[in-house]
């Protein structure tokens, strides 16, 4: 199946109709502001990035089981490492599509001053066939009536002919020849703008097939570029994932060296205190100062150890009055 391309599907029967160069023109001004809006997403992704990338850096640097130890100590330590290499390849990401982003941005530029010199050309031709077609118009219209002048002129002078008014004859013919003259020279006019318009009309047609040919040509280029930027892009995003798995499983490594018993018997070897219980504790009673062998009931002791006197006799009070009887042994006391 034959190819298709632009030079051979916007032309317009009317010459000074621009319809199909404008659909072009149009075709690539949106593929301008798809390449501008792939280049916006692929700098926020960047900006996304590398925020993410310092983010994951300062979580790094958290306290993460500062007072473990042993194998599973090793283990934090290593996924805390792993994710500080995890913000730096994604920092490294960012770097990379802010690099693509500017790749884009460039090879815009590029196809837009490429553009804007043959739309300028394009556009001087545009108006140069237009003002010429105009012309020309102008042109058949006068030589037309100059025509019509002519002829009017002769008819004048042929339904005279008959008259002898010698005077008004001659009137009559030197507008006749004066209506020739002008409608000679309006011809002559309006056949060299017939010519010039041939002439504009064979260059703009060149040039208009050779601006198809520069746009599709840009068009493919576009879409190549835009395909290609696309799929590096997501190359791009795709050895991210692959790195940071790699990383991910130097900590699923290490936890897999993580024993726990090993980390149990590692702690109680680090800080073990005695391998012996401590003794029963007695009783011991605070007024005879004797202790309780191990293992006797304490209301057992509270009877046994308790030791008191006999009771001295009471003393009479010197006074009649008195309520209470007074001890007078100096000795006694009522708790042994």
């Amino acid at each position: 199946m034959k190819n298709l391309h632009f030079k051979d599907f916007f032309w317009n029967a009317d010459l000074t109709c621009t319809g199909g160069y404008d659909a072009i023109i149009q075709y690539l001004n949106d593929g301008k502001r798809t390449c501008k809006e792939v280049e916006d997403f692929m700098k926020a992704r960047a900006s996304i990035e590398e925020k993410y990338a310092k983010d994951l850096l300062g979580l790094s640097k958290k306290v993460c089981g500062h007072n473990e130890m042993n194998t599973l100590k090793r283990s934090l330590d290593v996924w805390k490492l792993q994710t500080e290499q995890v913000s730096l390849s994604h920092s490294h990401l960012a770097q990379s599509l802010k690099e693509e982003a500017k790749k884009l941005e460039e090879f815009r530029e590029k196809q837009k001053e490429a553009r804007k010199k043959l739309e300028q050309q394009m556009d001087t031709l545009h108006k140069q066939k237009c003002s010429q077609f105009k012309k020309t118009m102008d042109s058949k219209k006068t030589y037309e009536q100059k025509c019509r002048d002519k002829e009017e002129a002769d008819q004048n002078v042929n339904r005279n002919t008959s008259t002898n008014n010698t005077k008004n004859m001659e009137k009559l013919y030197s507008k006749a020849q004066q209506a020739k003259q002008n409608a000679e020279e309006a011809d002559r006019l309006y056949q060299q703008n017939v010519a010039t318009l041939a002439k504009i009309r064979e260059e703009w047609l060149n040039e208009h097939a050779k601006a198809c040919d520069m746009f599709e040509k840009q068009s493919v280029e576009r879409i190549n570029f835009l395909r290609n930027a696309v799929w590096t892009h997501l190359n791009q995003l795709s050895q991210q994932c692959v790195a940071s798995d790699e990383l991910y499983e130097e900590v699923r490594k290490s936890m897999e060296q993580c024993d726990i018993q090993e980390d149990i018997e590692h702690f109680i070897n680090l800080r073990r205190t005695g391998d012996k219980p401590p003794a029963p504790i007695g009783y011991e009673n605070f007024y005879s100062g004797q202790k309780s062998p191990a293992g006797v009931p304490l209301f057992h002791l509270a009877h046994s150890n308790i030791r008191r006197g006999t009771l001295p006799e009471p003393a009479p009070s010197s006074d009649d009055d008195g309520v209470y009887s007074t001890v007078q042994d100096l000795d006694y006391s009522v708790i042994h």
